[in-house]
């Protein structure tokens, strides 16, 4: 993803008192107690709703029509432009939460935003479409049946797959800085968003393109210990190695919690949309690698890097518990190991209680709005750290409806 060290938003001052975002002390002990008194049954997922209904009407009152919100930070909400990489998350939620509570007028200010990112799908210059278009225009198409949301989000796959080169056989991230060819581990994410358009009417080239890039990933992305480094830099002559980066992350070697976090989604739904073997495979290994390192909490919200110290002062990273409990709960259907698919929704059960706890989800008029906090941008850019952050919202709503709709946990 781009982060605010090339772009930044909007800000705008919210004269009303809302609770700071800084970093807690934590309390594994409280934490596990916590998890183990409580059930996620149909009466935890209404509440939970209910709280973020009520802070996304917030939100909504304090975003300008032609902005879309991105975080909350010192005292201010800051808002972004269509052409950020996060601009589909607040329209996402708004549908998700329309589906789960029935408030029609979600979907309408959802419509409203959708509206002015339509522009987007003309946007060749980033990788980032899948979460701008398919979180956004993609739930509202599979909600209203609106066929022109289809049309935009068709035109939007051939913009995406413009980014796709023979020569390096990888949907190219960045057009700025020093990199030759980057190659982000963010962008599995993208992928989920070609499968739709091929299925939908779409190049049937945009399969071909995955398996090249997801097989890419695999090759190059992965150490033995299965961590994945953020940035391959690829020479566009030949798709040769130039090297192996991180951006966000603390150091190159190290593993950045979310970087972790997009490979396990974008990898399970490799194996959701292949029924490819290795796909699953490759997601089972990122996902022991996060569940199995030492350096998890107890209440499984990584710190902001896997081998950044662990401390109370660590940074945690809300979002990346969020993007890990939605795609652990997909991974758990797939899994043939009884033990290792039990684990994994026991682990996303974990998440999810450890997210609704007061530690991670605001209280009502608090938090600009947003639903959680403490999650990281990039601390290396000291953007957006210790904040609230828009997927972070999307991919914790998403892991409770999914929690609902597969009926998990009975």
């Amino acid at each position: 993803m781009k982060n605010s060290f090339y772009q930044f938003g909007l800000l705008i001052p919210i004269f009303l008192a809302f609770g700071a975002c800084k970093s807690e002390p934590a309390n594994d002990t409280q934490t596990e107690q916590t998890v183990a008194e409580n059930k996620i049954t149909d009466e935890f997922i209404q509440t939970e709703i209910d709280k973020a209904v009520a802070q996304y009407k917030f939100l909504s009152e304090h975003t300008p029509e032609d902005k879309l919100p991105r975080t909350f930070e010192n005292g201010q909400l800051v808002t972004s432009g269509t052409g950020w990489w996060t601009s589909g998350f607040y329209p996402g939620t708004l549908l998700y939460l329309f589906e789960m509570s029935g408030d029609s007028s979600l979907l309408q200010l959802a419509e409203q935003k959708l509206t002015i990112l339509e522009k987007e799908k003309n946007n060749e210059g980033t990788h980032d479409l899948g979460f701008m278009l398919y979180c956004s225009f993609g739930n509202a198409y599979r909600i209203t049946g609106n066929e022109q949301y289809k049309d935009i989000m068709l035109k939007g796959a051939e913009s995406l797959a413009t980014r796709f080169h023979e020569e390096v056989g990888l949907i190219k991230s960045w057009d700025h800085g020093k990199w030759k060819y980057p190659v982000i581990i963010d962008n599995m994410m993208n992928l989920e968003f070609l499968f739709w358009a091929a299925e939908a009417g779409g190049d049937d080239r945009y399969i071909d393109i995955n398996l090249a890039h997801a097989d890419s990933t695999i090759a190059n992305h992965f150490r033995e210990d299965n961590s994945s480094f953020h940035v391959i830099d690829y020479d566009p002559a030949d798709g040769s190695v130039v090297e192996k980066r991180t951006h966000q992350g603390m150091a190159d070697e190290s593993a950045w919690a979310r970087g972790q976090s997009w490979g396990l989604y974008g990898f399970t739904v490799m194996y959701r949309e292949t029924k490819d073997q290795a796909y699953l495979d490759q997601a089972v290994k990122i996902a022991d690698f996060i569940l199995g390192h030492s350096n998890l909490p107890a209440d499984m919200v990584p710190y902001w890097d896997f081998n950044d110290g662990p401390s109370d002062s660590t940074y945690r990273d809300a979002s990346a518990a969020a993007i890990n409990a939605s795609a652990l709960l997909e991974l758990s259907k797939y899994v043939k190991d009884t033990d290792k698919a039990k684990k994994y929704l026991a682990d996303a059960e974990t998440m999810i209680v450890s997210l609704a706890s007061d530690k991670y989800t605001a209280a009502k008029g608090d938090n600009g709005g947003f639903i959680l906090k403490h999650s990281v941008g990039s601390l290396p850019h000291k953007s957006e750290v210790d904040v609230p952050l828009t997927y972070a919202d999307y991919y914790y709503i998403e892991a409770l409806k999914r929690y609902k709709e597969w009926d998990l946990g009975k």
